[in-house]
C-alpha cells in the first residue's frame, strides 16, 4: 500500500494529466484512423496479387496504386498530427509543472537537501521527453496487435497460431527486458546522479581546489565516480540493446516464417499467394508496437522512475495554504522555547531556547563552532522549521506570514554570500524583474555600499557572475548585506556578517546596524569576532544547542570572559 504523501503526490499528477484529456482523445482519435489505414498495405498486396495479376489488367492497377497511395498520404499526415498532439500534451505537463516542482524542490532542499530535490526537474523532462517520443504513439497503436493477429487467422488458422505464438514470444521478450534491466538501469541512474552532484560541487569550488593544489586528487575521485557511471550505464545499455536486437531479429524470423507457411499453404491450395503476402505483411504491423515498446524500454523505465518521485516530492512538500495578509509588524521577535533539528539530523541542534528582542535592539549570539548559531539563523529565517516551540515576529508566528512577505519582513545575510548573475541592482533587489532604483540606493546607503558600488566600472548596472568575478570577499558581504536591507526589514539576522571584511568594511556594518536601531528595526548577530558586537544592546551565548547565558552584553561578557577590557579594547570600545 502507498504512503499517504505519495498517493496525494499522484492525485497531483493526476489532475494536470487531466487537463490534457483533449490532446488525448485528439491522439487516439487519430490512432484509430491511422490503425484503419494501416491495412491499406496487405490489401494492396493481396488485390495485385489475387486480382490485378490474373486478370493482367493495368487499368485496375493504376486504380488501386493511387488510392492506395491516397489513404497512406491521409496515414502519414495524421501521423503526424497525431505526433504534434502529443508533443503538445508533453509541453503542457512541464508547463503546468515547471513552477510547482521548482518551488517544491527549493523548499525541499532547504529542509532536508536529499536527492529528491537534486533530481526533481531531470524527472519532469523524463516524463516531457517520454510524451514527446514514440513510446506514447505504440501504445495508443497496442490494442490493434491482437486485431491484427485475429485477421491473420482469417487467412489461415494455422498463420493465426503462428502469428499468435510469434506475438507471445516477442511479448515474453519485452517481460524479460523489464526484469533484467530494472536494476542497472536504476543503478545507472543514481550512478549518474552522484557523478553530475560531484562535478558541480568541484565547479563551485574551482578557486578553492586550484589554491590548495587538489586539482588532481578531486579529479580522481571524479573519475572513480564517473567510472561507476559508466559501468552502470554500459551494462543497462548491453541488457537494452541486446533484448532489443533479439526483439528486431525475433520478428524478421517470423514475417519470413510466415511467408514460408503462407507459400507451403498457397502451394497446398489452401490460400492464394495474395493472402500470403498480405498476412506477412500484417504481422509486421502487428508486431511493430511491441518492438518500439522493446527499444525505448530504458526511456519508458526512467519516466516511471521520474513520475514516482515527482509524486513523492509533491505529496511531501504540498502548496502552502493560503494566508491572510498581516500588517506589518513591529520589530518584536520572541524566542519561546524553541528545538531546531537540522536536515537529516537525529538529534537538535537548538534545544528549548527562549530570549526576545525588542525594536531598537541589537543582539549578538556567541558561541563555539557547532553550538547552534547557524541553526538559529536558519530558524529565524524559516529556512528551517522549529520541531518544538514558537517564533513569533510581531506577535504572530513566522508561519502565519506568507513565505514571499516573511522574505521581505526579516533580511538576511549568510555566512556565505551568494551573488547571482545580473547586475549590481538585481542582485541587491533581489532578483526582482523591474528592480526600484530608489529603493536599491537606498539599501546601498544603509549599507554603506554606495561609494563603493559608484567605482565599479558601470555602477549599479555593473555585471557580475555566480562566481563573483572581479568582486572581492569583502565587496560581496557588502553587497549580501545591501540585499539583505532591500525593502526596510524589520528584522535583520547577521550571520558572521564581518568574516570577510577589512577595518573600513566593519566600520560600515556596524553604522548600518546602528541605523537599524535607530530606525526602530531590530538586528541579530552570529559573531566570532568581537567588533561584530560593538553595537549589540543584548549578548546570547550558545553551548551545545543551549542557552548559556542571556543578558546586557557587558554583563555576559563579564560572567563568560575573564579579560573582559581587552576585548573591549580590540572592539574597538565601547559606547
Amino acid at each position: 500500500m502507498k504512503e499517504p504523501a505519495v498517493l496525494r503526490g499522484l492525485a497531483e499528477l493526476r489532475a494536470v494529466q487531466r487537463e490534457g484529456r483533449p490532446l488525448l482523445w485528439g491522439a487516439a482519435v487519430f490512432s484509430l484512423v491511422c490503425n484503419l489505414l494501416m491495412l491499406t498495405g496487405p490489401l494492396y498486396m493481396m488485390l495485385v496479387y489475387d486480382r490485378v495479376l490474373p486478370a493482367r489488367s493495368p487499368e485496375t492497377l493504376v486504380a488501386l496504386t493511387g488510392l492506395a497511395a491516397f489513404l497512406f498520404l491521409t496515414m502519414g499526415v495524421l501521423d503526424i498530427f497525431r505526433g504534434w498532439l502529443l508533443s503538445r500534451l508533453g509541453a503542457h505537463v512541464q508547463s503546468r509543472l515547471d513552477g510547482r516542482v521548482y518551488d517544491a524542490a527549493l523548499r525541499r532542499a532547504a529542509q532536508k537537501g536529499d536527492p529528491l530535490a537534486d533530481s526533481a526537474l531531470p524527472d519532469l523532462e523524463a516524463i516531457r521527453a517520454l510524451l514527446g517520443s514514440p513510446v506514447p504513439a505504440a501504445l495508443f497503436d497496442l490494442p490493434w496487435t491482437p486485431i491484427f493477429l485475429a485477421g491473420i487467422a482469417v487467412f489461415h488458422p494455422w498463420l493465426g497460431l503462428l502469428a499468435l505464438a510469434g506475438g507471445a514470444l516477442l511479448v515474453g521478450v519485452a517481460a524479460l527486458n523489464q526484469r533484467a534491466g530494472r536494476g542497472p538501469q536504476g543503478a545507472a541512474l543514481l550512478a549518474q546522479q552522484a557523478a553530475q552532484a560531484q562535478a558541480d560541487r568541484i565547479r563551485a569550488e574551482a578557486g578553492l581546489v586550484r589554491a590548495m593544489g587538489m586539482g588532481a586528487a578531486v579529479r580522481r575521485r571524479w573519475h572513480q565516480d564517473r567510472d561507476r557511471a559508466l559501468a552502470a550505464q554500459l551494462l543497462a545499455s548491453d541488457r537494452t540493446s541486446g533484448f532489443s536486437a533479439l526483439s528486431r531479429t525475433l520478428r524478421l524470423m517470423l514475417q519470413s516464417a510466415m511467408l514460408g507457411l503462407g507459400a507451403f499453404l498457397a502451394l497446398s491450395g489452401q490460400m492464394s499467394a495474395g493472402s500470403m503476402i498480405a498476412g506477412s505483411v500484417l504481422l509486421g504491423r502487428a508486431l511493430m508496437p511491441v518492438e518500439v515498446l522493446v527499444a525505448q524500454w530504458p526511456l519508458l523505465r526512467r519516466a516511471a522512475r521520474g513520475r514516482a518521485n515527482l509524486a513523492r516530492l509533491l505529496g511531501e512538500t504540498p502548496l502552502p495554504a493560503p494566508r491572510t495578509a498581516l500588517p506589518r509588524p513591529e520589530a518584536r521577535l520572541e524566542v519561546q522555547q524553541a528545538s531546531v533539528l537540522p536536515p537529516g539530523a537525529e538529534s537538535p541542534a537548538l534545544r528549548l531556547l527562549s530570549f526576545t528582542l525588542s525594536p531598537g535592539q541589537a543582539i549578538g549570539v556567541i558561541g563555539p563552532s557547532g553550538a547552534g548559531k547557524t541553526t538559529l539563523a536558519r530558524a529565524l529565517t524559516s529556512a528551517w522549521p522549529c520541531a518544538g516551540g514558537r517564533i513569533r515576529l510581531g506577535g504572530a508566528t513566522l508561519e502565519q506570514y506568507p513565505e514571499e512577505e516573511l522574505g521581505r519582513l526579516i533580511g538576511y545575510l549568510p555566512q556565505r554570500v551568494e551573488i547571482f548573475d545580473g547586475t549590481l541592482a538585481e542582485n541587491i533587489a533581489r532578483l526582482e524583474a523591474h528592480p526600484d532604483p530608489e529603493k536599491v540606493v537606498a539599501a546601498a546607503r544603509k549599507a554603506d555600499a554606495h561609494e563603493m558600488i559608484l567605482k565599479m566600472p558601470q555602477g549599479y548596472d555593473t555585471r557580475v557572475t555566480a562566481r563573483g568575478g572581479q568582486l572581492s570577499g569583502g565587496q560581496i558581504q557588502r553587497i549580501g548585506l545591501a540585499r539583505a536591507m532591500y525593502g526596510d526589514p524589520v528584522l535583520l539576522v547577521l550571520d558572521e556578517p564581518n568574516s570577510n571584511l577589512d577595518n573600513e568594511g566593519s566600520e560600515a556594518l556596524n553604522r548600518a546596524i546602528v541605523g537599524l536601531k535607530q530606525a526602530g528595526g531590530a538586528v541579530l548577530i552570529m559573531a566570532h569576532r568581537p567588533a561584530a558586537i560593538r553595537e549589540c544592546d543584548l549578548l546570547l551565548m550558545l553551548e551545545n544547542g543551549s542557552r548559556a547565558a542571556f543578558g546586557p552584553r557587558d554583563e555576559v561578557l563579564r560572567k563568560v570572559v575573564r579579560n573582559h577590557d581587552s576585548i573591549l579594547k580590540s572592539a574597538g570600545g565601547v559606547r
